[in-house]
């Protein structure tokens, strides 16, 4: 494999495009750090066919330059674990690149568990130990050590071959089709597009408070959520989850009852303060339809749950005879879901989890059947 070591001026990387022209995928990796910000900081971007490999730094360089590649539909791009990659680029470029390639969400089709570390993966295909000495690095600072830059490029050295031998693998079990509508679902703009008003989601703590309350976590959060991003700032720095939820819960009229909160930051300056203490009464004001609600759990009876754990070791069976794992399949709710449901509920009830699993499952729910031991495991029978 030819190394173009770190590429930092827009000569020497026009010539690995060149180098790399009329190829139909790449595989691609991100370094970012964001422990000080609330966006990443894109700090280098690898990239590799089979015999070619590159990391392009963004720090010296305008990444616009990469456009053609990344947005080129006859070029498949591969990473590992894509989402926060693709959040960077997004972040970076405005647009998503596409069309995409998950090596870890093919690897769970093929057996290989539902959410594998590239590390772990890589030893499993190609039987690699990986250096992992590098893994808390910062990839901010320059210049990068030639240390940094191997264990960068190590990212997509790997990865190129391990999406060929997973490429032939779908191939070779026709599981293609189950892949492309996972992989097209991955270029949403809509997944990468921070959304204040579901900030109060994603509050620990969120669940244990009151109707009424939530109403109040939800306006300071999606507050929190703004002035992080307008400072560039994690939202933990602007205020602490557990202070979110003692404001949900004892509302605080003005600033002297703000400062009487356990861990209030000192610092916070008046008009953000302020800007706090309206989102609070506006939170207090919301009408009781507009009180956040948090997804309905499905009550089941006795008998239900009996028939749900029978629709989970139908789930097992199907994993077993496809040679997948259950849980890259569905969990325990998208079974009582098609329990709950219409037998095309959910996540098992279309595409290629009802193929192999749903189908069975349902028929069974439906009472179009009976449930026999033989030889080869479970069975349902007319």
């Amino acid at each position: 494999m030819h190394d173009h070591g770190l590429i930092e001026t827009p000569e020497a990387l026009q010539s690995f495009l060149d180098t790399i022209a009329g190829t139909d995928w790449i595989a691609l990796d991100t370094e970012f750090m964001r422990e000080k910000t609330y966006y990443p900081r894109l700090c280098l971007i690898q990239l590799a066919t089979l015999d070619q490999i590159a990391c392009v730094d963004p720090l010296q360089l305008d990444i616009k330059l990469l456009e053609p590649l990344l947005f080129d539909a006859g070029v498949t791009k591969v990473f590992h674990s894509a989402s926060q990659d693709l959040e960077v680029l997004y972040r970076e470029l405005g647009r998503v690149p596409a069309p995409v390639f998950d090596t870890q969400i093919a690897a769970s089709m093929l057996g290989h568990g539902e959410q594998i570390g590239y590390a772990n993966l890589v030893k499993a295909i190609l039987d690699r130990d990986l250096d992992k000495s590098q893994t808390r690095t910062d990839w901010a600072r320059r210049p990068l050590s030639k240390e940094q830059i191997l264990y960068a490029a190590d990212d997509v050295r790997f990865l190129a071959t391990v999406f060929m031998r997973l490429l032939h693998e779908l191939e070779s079990h026709d599981r293609m089709h189950w892949l492309r509508p996972e992989m097209e679902a991955l270029s949403d703009p809509g997944l990468y597009e921070p959304n204040p008003e579901a900030a109060w989601q994603r509050v620990s703590g969120a669940k244990r408070l009151k109707p009424r309350e939530r109403g109040v976590l939800k306006a300071v959060a999606a507050w929190r959520e703004r002035a992080a991003q307008a400072s560039d700032r994690p939202r933990r720095w602007i205020l602490a989850d557990d202070i979110l939820i003692d404001i949900a819960r004892r509302t605080p009229e003005d600033t002297a009852a703000l400062h009487q909160l356990r861990g209030f930051p000192d610092g916070m300056k008046p008009p953000r303060q302020e800007e706090l203490l309206e989102a609070i009464r506006e939170g207090q004001a919301l009408p009781r339809e507009e009180w956040p609600q948090l997804p309905d759990k499905a009550k089941l009876t006795e008998a239900e749950e009996v028939l749900a754990d029978i629709g989970m070791a139908l789930l097992r069976e199907c994993a077993r005879r496809n040679q997948i794992t259950a849980g890259a399949i569905a969990q325990r709710k998208d079974v009582v879901e098609l329990l709950k449901g219409d037998g095309t509920s959910g996540r098992l009830g279309s595409g290629w989890r009802h193929e192999i699993a749903g189908k069975t499952i349902a028929r069974w729910f439906a009472g179009d059947g009976e449930l026999t031991r033989t030889e080869e495991g479970l069975q349902i029978r007319p």
